[in-house]
């Protein structure tokens, strides 16, 4: 690929950043849109821009000579996607169309419902059954329609729950652990038996760019992850322990009666519950075409994964 220039939208969150982070290390130039003129780290290797994803012309002005759009970028503390998200999202595909960029987003299995469960393959029917589902659902159907268009290309990455040492927003974080301080208790939102699909979001980063720079990738491609399969539900919780050396720590299972009373007055207890179906049953992504595409996926190993997520979340 001659032109190696890529905008990240959401280069301060946790897949923006480690997918910017390694296309540089892949020797591409690497600009960062956001609200403040310099909001990454001071060794990030990025030229930052002052704008708003919300802005058509801060996006477009960003895009500029861009081979790619990563399109990781949410509202702040999930807030508002009913109104914000698509306009974001239709900010991108216009520079994209007038650039010619590949967009670059991160899916999720929201746009899934039961009908589709419990192995979801690129082909399943999106029949989504919440409102972030029937969001994503319908970024998705812009997408191809900008790629059946001609105008541009849209790569769709879709994975498990994310987690890792820079990851905010996520259960992980939000649920089985208290960054800050070392555990005392890990909560496990799921029930014992009942598998579920996690993904470290270094694996994910580095698949995105793999992907990125394999030649004849389709118009509008998407693929999935496998991540790591917690077959049991408590793989997870297991390999918390294991990483703090207490095999003792004690487990809780995560109050959803006491957050489904507290929801109407916290508004992350209605995203949380939002989500709960997606714990009520086994949910597996398969990664076959991925593996037929570059051989392998990523996967660092669970325990290491696990350790390097508690030291970036302060818990080690």
């Amino acid at each position: 690929m001659e032109n190696r220039t890529a905008l990240i939208l959401g280069a301060t969150g946790g897949i923006g950043r480690e997918v910017a982070r390694r296309l540089a290390a892949q020797g591409w130039h690497i600009r960062a849109l956001n609200r403040r003129a310099r909001a990454g780290e001071p060794n990030d290797p990025f030229e930052w821009i002052t704008g708003d994803a919300m802005v058509a012309g801060d996006v477009a002005r960003g895009a500029a000579g861009t081979s790619l759009i990563v399109h990781a970028v949410n509202p702040p503390g999930y807030r508002d996607w009913g109104k914000l998200v698509l306009p974001m999202l239709d900010n991108s595909i216009a520079a994209a169309r007038a650039t010619g960029a590949r967009i670059l987003l991160p899916g999720t299995v929201y746009n899934y419902g039961p009908d589709a469960f419990p192995d979801l393959t690129e082909d399943k029917p999106q029949h989504a059954v919440t409102i972030k589902g029937r969001i994503r659902v319908e970024m998705e159907r812009r997408l191809a329609a900008l790629a059946a268009s001609g105008d541009a290309k849209v790569l769709i990455v879709r994975a498990g729950d994310f987690f890792g040492p820079h990851a905010a927003n996520n259960w992980f974080s939000q649920g089985l652990v208290k960054p800050g301080k070392r555990p005392r208790s890990i909560t496990a939102p799921g029930k014992p038996g009942i598998g579920h699909q996690w993904a470290y979001l270094p694996d994910v980063a580095e698949t995105m760019v793999r992907l990125i720079e394999q030649d004849g990738l389709a118009d509008f491609a998407t693929f999935h992850m496998a991540g790591h399969w917690d077959a049991d539900g408590m793989a997870m919780v297991d390999a918390i322990r294991r990483v703090l050396g207490d095999p003792a720590i004690r487990t809780a299972r995560l109050p959803w009666l006491a957050m489904r009373l507290a929801s109407p007055f916290v508004p992350i207890f209605r995203e949380l519950l939002e989500m709960k179906y997606l714990w009520d049953r086994p949910v597996r992504l398969r990664n076959d075409r991925l593996v037929a595409k570059l051989g392998s996926e990523p996967r660092t190993p669970l325990d290491d994964a696990v350790r390097a997520t508690l030291v970036g979340l302060g818990c080690v």
